[in-house]
Parts: C-alpha cells; structure tokens; sequence
C-alpha cells in the first residue's frame, strides 16, 4: 500500500476535493436532522429532572403521611389519657388532687388541639403537593408524547440515511489516508472556522470560491500547475483550479 509521501502534490489536491465534496455530503445529511439529536436530548433532559422532581414530592408526601399518623396516634394516646385521669378523678381525696387530674387532662386536651392543627395543617400540605405532583406528571406525560415524536423523526431520517451515512465516512476515512497528516489537521482547521465547512474551493471568475477574493493572475496559473499547495491570502481556504474541482465527482 502505497504511504502519503509515494502521493503527489496534485494527487493530494484531488485527495482533499474528495474528501470537501464527501464532506459537504455528510454536511446534507446532518442538515437533514436538523436540532433533532439535540431537541431529543434536551427532552430527555427535562423528563429526567421532572421524574426527580416527581419522586421527590411523592417522597415528601409519604413523609407527611407519616407525620399525620404519629399525630393521629398521639390523640389517641392523649384521649386514652383523658380518660384514665376523668376516672381517677371520680375517687380525689382533696382538691389538691383534683386540681391535679384537672390540669393534666386541660394539657391533654391541648395536645389533641395542637395535634388536629398539625393534622389540619398537614393535610393542607398534602393538597398543595398533591396539586404539584399531578402538574409534573401531566409535564411529563406531555414531553414523553413529544419525545416519542421527536425520536420518531430522528430514527426515520437515520434509517433512510444510514447507509449513505457509513459509505461517505468510509470514502472520507480512505481520502485522507491520501493528505499529509499536517494538511488533513489544516483542512479540519478550515472547515471549523466557516459555518458552510468549505475548506477547499476552487477559483471561479478570477476569484476564490470561499470568499469571493480576487486571486491574481500569476497565482492562478501556480495553482493550475497543482505543484504546491495554495491558500486564498483572504480567507486561509485551500485553493484549487476549476478543471481539478469538477473533475472529482462523490456519489
């Protein structure tokens, strides 16, 4: 297998129009998927932090629960109470008894009243996060249905465009097996900087593909004898001629 240095400069410039061309290819097909990856992921994003947000409410709720039962407890405990000293109080000696059983039955009778308030209170609580629960299910019901749409857009596309998918990256991969690993680093460099990806165009009109820069006449006729490798002194693009650029075709 031949190595990069057995390739010449010319073979290496058609190397790097195949692979801008396949590229731009690949470029349609990410196109074609628009935001979809990522309005998946922000989806699934979302439902997993209203599903947090729904187990910890639910959490809260068994909480309080739990809280209201201790308290329905404690008026038993109280009223069991009230009645053992409203008994003790039918055989008093004195009334310092009596004024004894009296106050511990007011302290019990308060404590039923302060623990219905907390019951009251609580059961309040349990409404209100009640009400919270079911709008983060309802939430979450809604962005599953919008994820299942959003998923079903994204799969559809993917299917269709798979196999075009994988045959471009292997023809990508097998070009730049031709390109110096310098100038491969160069043209990745390139594509980023520009929205469109285009890193090697070709002179058209006397100008640069890219940037629509004009290219002087004795770099025009450097850049037709494909000896070396050119760059438009505006933009940095790779410059190629016409006949070279037209001469590759991808499918």
């Amino acid at each position: 297998m031949a190595s990069v240095k057995d390739f010449s400069v010319e073979e290496k410039l058609k190397s790097l129009v195949t692979l801008q061309k396949i590229d731009c290819k690949l470029d349609e097909i990410q196109i074609l998927k628009g935001e979809l990856p990522m309005e998946v992921k922000d989806l699934e994003d979302e439902i997993e932090g209203l599903h947090a947000r729904q187990t910890r409410v639910e959490e809260e709720i068994n909480g309080i629960q739990e809280f209201i039962e201790q308290k329905k407890a404690g008026i038993k405990e109280a009223e069991e109470l009230i009645k053992k000293y409203e008994k003790q109080s039918e055989n008093v000696k004195n009334n310092r008894e009596f004024e004894a059983i009296n106050k511990e039955i007011e302290m019990q009778t308060l404590e039923v009243k302060l623990c219905e308030k907390h019951i009251k209170d609580a059961t309040e609580e349990i409404s209100d996060k009640a009400r919270q629960l079911e709008i983060a299910k309802k939430a979450v019901s809604t962005k599953e249905h919008n994820l299942s749409g959003k998923k079903g857009e994204l799969e559809k596309i993917i299917s269709e465009t798979e196999k075009e998918e994988t045959h471009y990256n292997k023809e990508a991969a097998s070009a730049r097996t031709h390109v110096d690993e310098r100038l491969v680093l160069s043209y990745d460099r390139i594509r980023k900087n520009y929205r469109n990806g285009l890193a090697v165009v070709p002179v058209e009109r006397d100008s640069c593909g890219g940037c629509f820069h004009a290219i002087p006449p004795q770099k025009q006729s450097e850049i037709k004898l494909r000896k070396k490798v050119m760059v438009c002194e505006n933009c940095g693009r790779i410059l190629v001629d016409a006949d070279l650029n037209d001469s590759v075709e991808v499918k």
